[in-house]
């Protein structure tokens, strides 16, 4: 079986509203808990204020519950655009290799 990434979206959307839900029921039987213990921790799993470095998709249900906590709730094609981005990996930048004559080590030593 193969899934599609606005398949795999909207799992991650579903299991993120079933987390709301048992937040919301803590946060009826204390009132305060996500402000004080949740908000923190969740901040601190999804990373985001890590800045200087791409997402990773470890953290990606994390920020979809994030998006959850929101008045206006997840987008689904935001969702989908970013888990595609994270699913196709780091673009990595071809490593700059120093032409062969002018490296230090590769120059003969003269008396």
């Amino acid at each position: 079986m193969n899934l599609t990434t606005h398949q795999l979206a909207e799992i991650l959307i579903g299991v993120a509203r079933s987390q709301q839900a048992l937040i919301e029921a803590i946060e009826s039987m204390k009132a305060g808990f996500k402000g004080t213990y949740l908000a923190p921790a969740l901040d601190s799993v999804a990373k985001i204020r890590a800045t200087g470095r791409p997402p990773l998709l470890q953290e990606f249900p994390a920020r979809v519950l994030l998006q959850c906590q929101g008045r206006a709730g997840p987008n689904v094609e935001q969702i989908v655009r970013d888990l595609e981005a994270l699913l196709a990996g780091p673009q990595a930048a071809p490593a700059e290799v120093p032409p062969a004559g002018n490296s230090d080590t590769n120059r003969e030593h003269s008396p």
